[in-house]
């Protein structure tokens, strides 16, 4: 019997030096360090990168609106096709991200404070986003009367990587980086569109 007990006993100092040997052992601390900080340090690389490209992209749209306001800005008449080769310019400007974007060119005659009445129109599919004559909002400070002002809209989709589809759950996949500039016509009263109401 005394045996059996000097037996177990010497069985539970063998498990208390293994369990006191496992609890000062610290091999294996830096790949659990490892495992635990990885994943983060990799969604934040993904995230300043997502972060880079996005400011990129947005620039790039600003640039592309505000290029081609101040083409069209340049002249004292346009044509259908002068207007639809601005988004070539567009494309340009934007590249490479350029592929899926929409825009809106709109020549505006200003009749009151912060209002202003369409007098030609065209988006990027040779198409009349604005009727001729419809009233617009313009911003107030550009409400000189019968002052002639050139609006274009860009809108560019920009897909997320953080998002990508199978990669989250997220529904939210791509946001819409748009632009919109006023210019003022430079040369004239008026920049007339000779066949937009052809």
């Amino acid at each position: 019997m005394m045996t059996a007990m000097r037996h177990r006993l010497n069985r539970i100092s063998a498990a208390s030096k293994m369990f006191g040997t496992f609890l000062r052992d610290r091999k294996g601390t830096g790949a659990v360090e490892f495992a635990i900080i990885a994943p983060l340090l990799i969604m934040t690389y993904i995230g300043s990168f997502e972060l880079s490209v996005g400011f990129n992209v947005a620039r790039k749209v600003a640039r592309a609106s505000s290029t081609v306001a101040d083409i069209v800005t340049q002249q004292t008449e346009v044509s259908k096709a002068f207007l639809d080769s601005m988004k070539d310019v567009a494309a340009g400007v934007m590249t490479p991200y350029g592929v899926n974007y929409s825009m809106k060119i709109t020549g505006i005659k200003v009749t009151a404070v912060g209002v202003g009445l369409v007098m030609w129109s065209r988006d990027e599919k040779g198409k009349v986003p604005y009727n001729v004559g419809s009233i617009i909002a313009i911003p107030a400070e550009l409400s000189t009367l019968n002052s002639f002002v050139v609006r274009t809209e860009l809108a560019l989709p920009h897909e997320l990587l953080l998002f990508a589809q199978g990669m989250s759950g997220h529904s939210l996949q791509t946001i819409n980086l748009s632009k919109t500039y006023y210019y003022r016509q430079r040369i004239g009263e008026q920049i007339t569109c000779v066949d937009c109401g052809v």
